[in-house]
């Protein structure tokens, strides 16, 4: 599976960059699916969430940790694993935190970067966004994200402040942050 990632990885990236489906072609949907991706340019951090043979037993998900360095995305970990259980929360649940620390920016004899951390969030049916931190996420059709966040080396990976909002903007749920990226979930 690395290498055949590997290689769909610039594209699904190029396509969320550019606000479009982040799934590749049509034929590919067989060997693998897209659930979501998010990339925080500013933070040079992005993360790829994949099901690996979405319709076979032995579905595989895996996540796919991206560092922007020397002009061009590259992967710098994940993790895998079996397929996410559906939500049970009306709301809101945050699952599964994973991360890597930052390989591109030891290449280039730099003190050690930063940690690269990512989390799945999964949303309830009148959530219309949610907050990370000071990022606002609109919620997808599918109410399943996953969401790249950066921080010091010298600092545990840390979840940030979790807010879902509904459709009319009043809050509906706040997860308070955690010292590490941990799966938690919240009902509000």
């Amino acid at each position: 599976m690395g290498r055949y990632v590997d290689v769909l990885l610039p594209g699904v990236v190029r396509r969320a960059l550019e606000g479009a489906e982040p799934q590749p072609p049509a034929g590919a949907t067989t060997v693998l699916t897209v659930v979501s991706v998010d990339v925080d340019s500013s933070a040079g951090a992005g993360v790829v969430w994949i099901v690996w043979r979405p319709e076979s037993r032995r579905a595989r998900e895996r996540t796919a940790v991206l560092e922007w360095h020397g002009g061009r995305w590259q992967h710098v970990g994940g993790g895998i694993g079996p397929l996410d259980e559906p939500a049970d929360g009306d709301v809101i649940e945050v699952r599964d935190g994973s991360g890597a620390l930052s390989r591109t920016r030891r290449l280039d004899s730099l003190p050690i970067g930063p940690w690269i951390s990512c989390v799945k969030v999964h949303v309830g049916p009148e959530v219309s966004h949610v907050l990370v931190g000071d990022r606002r996420i609109e919620a997808p059709a599918q109410r399943r994200l996953i969401v790249a966040r950066t921080s010091p080396y010298s600092a545990r990976p840390r979840r940030p402040l979790i807010v879902a909002f509904g459709h009319d903007g009043s809050e509906l749920s706040r997860m308070a942050p955690t010292t590490a990226w941990t799966a938690t979930s919240g009902n509000g």
